[in-house]
């Protein structure tokens, strides 16, 4: 192969995957230099001179003239003056000779093996620009196209045609993604792995939450309101606190929209996950009565050592306050970084023959009566009134424990 074609067309390769010329020429010379060093055993006495536009390659080497008799002419920067004479007959001892060393001198081999090393090389710095370019974009918002639907993940594929994955684990519950749609998702995280990048998404991040709402709520994106702190389980619900910097804006009325034109756009994008916009404060009670709207706290004990936080509330609100499956009052804990525990505040209430779950301390372990009072459920009456199911769903307990329990409560009050 002539020196023209192997440039041209590596020049060719090397454009259409965006490679700037310097790096292209400085891969071109790494390459014909490890030609150079593999035939001659140095290459520090030639010159490479590289024209990508026209294809020109030229390869000098430079050598001094030694007597035929001197030690020296083993070296690679050496040549006998009889050698040299060939060269130019006027040559003498002391002088330098360059000589150029074509292409086809190397065999064919030796330029095929180079012409593929020269793709790799191409290979791996477009590999390594992929990584460098999505390392700058963790946790910002990306369009994809749905590509390919594995077991474990979704491949997808950016407006470049570079491959991306979005792993189950990083999927909305409800995400029924089908090949060719379009899908909304944050950088989440980008490895090296054996040299090839892998560039993983995600929508269940809070980030992915908190890039919907900058691109939905023009006040957030120009800084006026601030996301203070998201929490989320994914596909469900998710609590967002937000503030304002502007007295005259009303934050969560900005977020939510008129009657919910906002927020219904970012609900729809996660699958209908039932989205509570919170006001921010530093006031931790304050917050933490926010946190566990629409239920109404009668009283607050906060625990700053053991962050813990006790909450009473009335009968009828218990039930409010923990959520469907507890989800309420653990997102609330997230938010306010804190373990929330729900109490009955059973103050003005005339129940005489109601029994607190303490009286039964002989009967059933400390650590069961512990998983009732977490859902706020602090006498038998409290507990007997939901039924087993519920029971399971909101607490830590085995089904045989549960009935163990409701028999000796109910064996009480027979």
């Amino acid at each position: 192969m002539h020196s023209g074609e192997l440039i041209a067309s590596f020049s060719e390769f090397a454009r259409e995957k965006n490679i700037d010329r310097p790096t292209m020429i400085k891969v071109l010379e790494d390459v014909f230099r490890t030609m150079i060093r593999k035939k001659f055993g140095s290459d520090h006495n030639f010159d490479v001179i590289i024209n990508a536009d026209s294809g020109d390659l030229e390869m000098w080497r430079t050598r001094e003239i030694v007597d035929d008799n001197s030690e020296d002419i083993w070296d690679t920067d050496k040549i006998m003056l009889s050698e040299a004479q060939k060269i130019q007959p006027d040559f003498e001892i002391g002088e330098e000779v360059a000589d150029e060393v074509k292409l086809e001198d190397f065999g064919r081999r030796v330029v095929q093996t180079a012409r593929q090393t020269l793709i790799q090389k191409i290979k791996d710095l477009e590999k390594e620009m992929l990584y460098i370019k999505y390392k700058d974009l963790v946790g910002e918002l990306i369009i994809v196209e749905v590509y390919q639907i594995l077991g474990k993940e979704l491949v997808c594929l950016d407006s470049e045609g570079n491959e991306l994955v979005l792993p189950k684990t990083e999927q909305i519950p409800k995400d029924r993604p089908r090949k060719g749609t379009s899908i909304k998702a944050v950088v989440h995280k980008v490895e090296m792995n054996n040299g090839t990048p892998r560039i993983t998404l995600s929508r269940t991040s809070p980030v992915f939450l908190e890039r919907l709402f900058e691109q939905e709520i023009p006040e957030i994106l120009d800084g006026l309101i601030s996301v203070r702190k998201i929490v989320r389980e994914p596909g469900e619900r998710a609590k967002v606190a937000v503030e304002s910097y502007d007295d005259r804006i009303d934050p969560v009325g900005a977020c939510v929209g008129m009657k919910g034109s906002r927020i219904h756009t970012i609900v729809r994008e996660l699958e209908n996950e039932n989205i509570d916009v919170i006001q921010w404060t530093d006031n931790l009670n304050l917050l933490i009565s926010r946190a566990l709207s629409p239920a109404k706290i009668s009283n607050i004990q906060v625990d700053n050592e053991r962050k813990r936080v006790a909450v009473y509330l009335k009968p009828d609100q218990v039930s409010l306050a923990i959520g469907k499956g507890g989800m309420n009052i653990k997102l609330a804990g997230k938010l306010v970084s804190m373990e929330l525990d729900v109490f009955r505040d059973i103050e003005g209430e005339e129940d005489e023959e109601d029994v607190d779950l303490s009286e039964f301390a002989d009967e059933i372990e400390d650590w069961v009566l512990d998983e009732f009072r977490k859902i706020g459920l602090d006498t038998a009456k409290s507990v007997l009134a939901i039924s087993k199911e519920d029971i399971a769903r909101r607490t830590e307990l085995e089904e045989e424990t549960i009935d163990e329990v409701l028999g000796i409560l109910s064996r009480e009050f027979e």
